[in-house]
């Protein structure tokens, strides 16, 4: 039933992880202190006006356990989530730094192998960073600039946009980690053109709000892009693209490697979807944007066994949930402000 399924996913760990934001909304005292900002906090990158565009600035923290388990993987996905977060805001990547912390040097040596591979395969130069192989514990985090002419932003999806879901079946699941990864075996060149889709939607006005999918997964994502615009949605379940391999639990949750949520205004959302079809991605509408500030799940078919294979249902038999009321209980604290929630000034300058 579906109230099982959101009754799982409101206590996935991915999920309530993000909630550790929290604390750096309050630090930072999220309210008066920024509302005049010319960067808004709680997007992907922090957006700085900077000429006719932005520098986009970000960083990635990697797992401890991660770390020590999958060095190369771990060396790899610390520049590849930056790389997507660039994107996912319609720029394009300039140049990474990593902090490396190990017990030894010879422990960097998986690590580096998986940043440099990666760095390769994004064509992203590393640039410098700081290193110290005198320490008790390894640890790993990478930051990335970036620069975008106009910006898909997680501040600026608006009730009757339809929810849009863009990712690469052309992949496979991790055993331990909710993880697809459809990245590290695939054609370097067919990579960064997927991802060349995104800052082209943003120049031609086509997209100006959405996130990628973090580790946060499909469910995490959503209610991040919907905190921060100030407004709920409809998630129609069914409606989700699902690698066959996996159950749809687990794929609500996953990291899928190349996988963005856009928020399109419904008159673009046929010409979004066919700039990923012709790179044979998977782009589908899964949902609608609304006024309140309820994420609301829906499905009309029953749900089956382990890989979510589903059996066909009447509309008659609809069943909805409200999965998480931001009204009642934030998730990172980051949202909109200012009255309705405009969008400032200079966002709006710079045709956003």
């Amino acid at each position: 039933m579906l109230s099982a399924l959101a009754a799982k996913l409101q206590q996935s760990l991915s999920l309530l992880q993000k909630q550790d934001i929290q604390t750096a909304s309050q630090a930072l005292g999220v309210g008066a202190e920024w509302a005049s900002s010319k960067v808004l906090l709680g997007d992907d990158c922090a957006a700085i006006p900077d000429g006719d565009g932005y520098l986009l600035l970000a960083a990635e923290g990697i797992l401890p356990q991660f770390l020590e388990t999958e060095p190369w993987f771990a060396g790899w996905s610390a520049v590849m989530v930056n790389v997507s977060d660039i994107y996912a805001m319609g720029g394009c990547p300039i140049a990474v730094v990593d902090t490396l912390w190990s017990q030894s040097s010879s422990s960097t040596n998986s690590i580096w192998d998986g940043m440099k591979a990666a760095a390769q395969a994004y064509n992203v130069p590393i640039v410098g960073g700081h290193t110290n192989c005198h320490s008790p514990y390894n640890a790993l985090s990478v930051a990335i600039l970036g620069r975008a002419k106009r910006l898909i932003t997680s501040f600026n999806a608006q009730p009757g946009d339809l929810l849009l879901i863009a990712t690469d079946f052309r992949g496979k699941s991790h055993p331990q980690y909710p993880f697809w990864d459809a990245a590290t075996t695939a054609d370097p060149i067919q990579l960064r053109e997927n991802l060349a889709i995104l800052p082209y939607l943003a120049e031609t006005g086509l997209c100006d709000a959405g996130k990628d999918i973090s580790n946060g997964g499909i469910i995490g994502t959503l209610l991040m892009l919907l905190e921060t615009s100030g407004c709920g949605a409809v998630l129609n379940i069914d409606q989700v693209p699902c690698p066959k391999e996996l159950a749809l639990e687990r794929w609500l949750m996953s990291f899928p490697s190349y996988g963005f949520l856009l928020s399109v205004r419904p008159d673009n959302a046929s010409a979004v979807q066919s700039y990923f079809h012709q790179q044979s991605l998977v782009c589908e509408v899964v949902g609608e944007v609304q006024p309140t500030q309820q994420l609301v799940l829906r499905s009309a078919l029953p749900f089956g066994n382990a890989k979510g294979e589903r059996s066909s249902a009447s509309l008659s038999g609809r069943e909805s949930v409200v999965f998480w009321d931001l009204s009642q209980q934030t998730l990172t604290g980051f949202s909109k402000v200012g009255g309705e929630g405009e969008i400032p000034d200079f966002l709006k300058k710079s045709g956003i």
